[in-house]
C-alpha cells in the first residue's frame, strides 16, 4: 500500500472519530460545523453518457447557505462550466426541496 493510501485511512479514521464524537456532544458539533462548508455534485442523467455529462455543483458555507453554484458540461475532452444565476438556484432548490441522504436498507 502506498504511503498516500495509508494516509488516507488515518485520516478518514481521524474524521470518522470526530464525527462520532460532534454526534454525542451538541457543542462539539456546532463548533466543527461552524467551520464547515459543504459541496456536492448533482449528476444530471444524459442520452449518452459515455460521451456526454453535465452537472450541478453547489458550494455552501458553515451555515448551509449556498454561496455558489454552477453547471458543468462536457462533451469528449470538452469540458466548461457556467455560474448558475439566483433565479435557476431557487428552481433547482425547490426540486430537491425533498431529497434527503439515507442508506440502503
Amino acid at each position: 500500500m502506498a504511503a498516500i493510501d495509508e494516509a488516507a485511512e488515518k485520516k478518514l479514521k481521524s474524521r470518522i472519530r470526530k464525527l462520532k464524537k460532534c454526534n454525542k456532544d451538541e457543542e462539539e458539533k456546532e463548533k466543527f460545523f461552524n467551520q464547515l462548508g459543504l459541496s456536492f455534485t448533482i449528476s444530471l442523467p444524459t442520452k449518452n453518457p459515455e460521451k456526454q455529462e453535465d452537472m450541478i455543483n453547489l458550494y455552501t458555507g458553515p451555515d448551509g447557505n449556498i454561496v455558489f453554484a454552477e453547471f458543468a458540461y462536457s462533451e469528449g475532452e470538452e469540458f466548461t462550466s457556467v455560474d448558475i444565476c439566483e433565479k435557476d438556484l431557487k428552481v433547482i432548490i425547490e426540486s430537491f426541496a425533498d431529497f434527503k441522504l439515507k442508506l440502503l436498507e
